[in-house]
């Protein structure tokens, strides 16, 4: 069994998807669809940045998202060859429109508004996020209790066995790394992010979600999204708007999902437009066959098995 997984937040970099519109008509189109979409050139910021503004996450988002697809498409593989897709965070909306429950124009403008919300949901400055290194999730949990000291602080993301992400109020966050050390944890670091995400002063951003979802077209995903916050397969249109909404301040099961997938018999995982999902996998699941694809060259080799 097969899975195609998309990655999230801090796989973008300047020059991301150039090389693929260079290479393919089909690529071009995806990305002149998405700037038609969007009133933007995000294309044009991805080719050539600014970094400073390709990061921010109103960009980063909808950019993601359009080059792990334009990275599919110019493949040509049927994303049926997959039993299961799903995404980390942001990249749970690409695994659904890969899978048709969503159009493209409908993703992109989502997931700009997604950005934007996101963003303008905690005052800058006053979230924080930390990774935790070496620490498994129920240390993680036990280090956000005690930092919190009536503020917030909460886990955001279990990525792997080895990485733990926290989210919250910074004063909170950075009493975590004191904490961390003590409970264990042989890492932590505050990660470069604007905003506090999956956590529960996300909820503005929720709601702002919330109302969006209700309007958006969702069909039936094939094949079945494995959901970030279930660590389950979803394919039902109204229980797919509903985690939509909760993913926004709930906790990105990504390892719960890589060994449920696994235990349901998936041994291919497959990573399109990034290479940050396929080293945790290979934690979490490491007897299972992982691949990235991400070049033209990558593309190929991957045609040749698939």
């Amino acid at each position: 069994m097969r899975a195609f997984i998309f990655p999230g937040q801090g796989s973008q970099s300047v020059g991301m998807g150039k090389a693929l519109a260079e290479a393919s008509g089909t690529a071009r189109e995806l990305f002149e669809e998405v700037d038609e979409a969007l009133g933007q050139h995000l294309s044009r910021l991805m080719a050539e940045g600014p970094i400073e503004d390709l990061t921010l996450t109103a960009n980063a988002q909808p950019a993601i998202m359009a080059n792990a697809l334009a990275t599919l498409r110019v493949s040509g593989i049927d994303v049926r060859k997959a039993d299961f897709v799903a995404g980390h965070s942001l990249g749970e909306y690409t695994a659904l429109a890969a899978a048709g429950a969503f159009d493209l124009a409908t993703t992109a403008r989502l997931l700009k508004l997604r950005g934007q919300a996101m963003q303008q949901a905690v005052p800058v400055g006053q979230g924080a996020m930390a990774a935790l290194l070496g620490a498994s999730l129920e240390v993680a949990q036990a280090i956000a209790e005690a930092a919190a000291q009536g503020e917030v602080c909460a886990v955001a993301n279990d990525n792997d066995p080895t990485q733990v992400v926290i989210s919250g109020h910074r004063g909170a966050v950075e009493r975590a790394l004191g904490i961390a050390k003590e409970k264990g944890a042989k890492r932590a670091v505050l990660l470069p992010v604007s905003a506090p995400f999956h956590s529960p002063l996300m909820e503005p951003a929720a709601q702002a979600m919330e109302q969006a979802l209700a309007d958006a077209h969702i069909a039936a995903p094939a094949p079945p999204v494995y959901a970030n916050v279930t660590a389950a397969p979803a394919s039902d249109p109204d229980e797919i708007r509903r985690l939509l909404v909760a993913q926004v301040t709930g906790m990105v099961r990504w390892r719960e999902s890589v060994a449920a997938m696994w235990e349901a018999g998936v041994t291919d995982f497959v990573e399109f437009g990034g290479k940050v999902l396929a080293p945790m996998v290979k934690r979490i699941a490491p007897d299972a066959n992982v691949r990235s694809v991400v070049t033209m060259d990558d593309i190929a080799a991957l045609t040749k098995e698939i």
